[in-house]
């Protein structure tokens, strides 16, 4: 188990890293708005959660991957 959450966690870190790189070297986190009202939050927090955000659904994206590579007998077993 511990495995296959490596397999999914530290490729997508990688990743989030390069998107971060590749969206904030055109976005200024201090141009960004969401309603029409400016972020009252530094750049730091922007980027800071702009990685996690960015890490966050790049997992998602390959756990969902992982899951749909699993046999079907190994996905209709219960865990109980």
């Amino acid at each position: 188990m511990k495995q296959k959450i490596m397999w999914i966690v530290w490729p997508a870190f990688l990743m989030a890293g390069v998107m971060e790189l590749l969206v904030f070297a055109v976005v200024d986190p201090q141009d960004l708005h969401w309603f029409g009202q400016s972020f009252e939050l530094s750049r730091q927090t922007v980027y800071t959660l702009g990685f996690f955000v960015f890490w966050f659904v790049t997992a998602l994206a390959g756990a969902l991957t992982l899951f749909l590579s699993l046999p079907a007998s190994e996905v209709n077993q219960s865990p109980l």
